[in-house]
């Protein structure tokens, strides 16, 4: 489904919106509005939900790929699967939320399309359950670091192997849970939080050079 672009003042109030209504878990009224009119068809709301949201999906397709053509087109795809599925939505969190894991979906399914999650992890899980724990203190946030060192971590995170870049992605910058992850992934926890703790290492050393 094609939808036009917005003038920049209407579609960064709405990008504001949609960030703020993420956080507190709720949709702004005239958001939640406009996913209502959305799931009834309505492509005129649907246009105007893509404004709000569009440049959010984006970063997180971006990130987890490090590949802005392919973040661009992974975008597109979780509002075309977002037009088909608004039926679906339940209001049982924002829908800021519910776009943002469909995002993440669409990103692991094009993964598991082009044959990159069938690689072999290369951390055991005993590894992860041990060392992962020690590193616990030195969880690395983006609220933690001023704009231009965080500059840097996203340059360092696109260097990461594709599978400790994604649980890094989905576990320290998206905040999902390493159970969680898991499943997304086809991992276990404790796989899950190897790749964090390898992560965590291949930053530190990029960052100390």
């Amino acid at each position: 489904m094609a939808v036009a672009p917005s003038d920049a003042n209407s579609r960064s109030t709405e990008r504001t919106q949609a960030t703020a209504n993420e956080t507190s878990g709720t949709d702004a009224p005239g958001l939640a509005a406009d996913v209502a009119l959305a799931a009834a068809g309505d492509r005129s709301a649907f246009e105007r939900v893509y404004r709000a949201h569009c440049d959010r999906v984006f970063s997180v397709c971006v990130r987890m790929t490090s590949d802005a053509a392919q973040a661009e087109e992974l975008t597109q795809d979780t509002f075309v699967r977002a037009w088909t599925k608004m039926g679906q939505f339940r209001g049982e969190s924002s829908f800021a939320t519910w776009l943002h894991r469909l995002a993440v979906n669409v990103v692991l399914n094009a993964h598991k399309g082009d044959g990159r999650r069938k690689r072999t992890i290369s951390m055991t899980e005993d590894e992860g359950d041990e060392e992962a724990g020690s590193v616990g203190a030195t969880l690395m946030a983006p609220s933690h670091f001023a704009p231009g060192e965080w500059m840097d971590i996203e340059e360092a995170i696109a260097s990461l192997p594709p599978g400790a870049k994604r649980v890094f992605v989905l576990h320290d910058v998206e905040g999902y849970r390493h159970e969680e992850i898991g499943t997304m992934l086809g991992i276990t926890s404790g796989g899950s939080k190897a790749q964090l703790h390898r992560a965590r290492m291949l930053l530190r050393e990029a960052l100390d050079r």
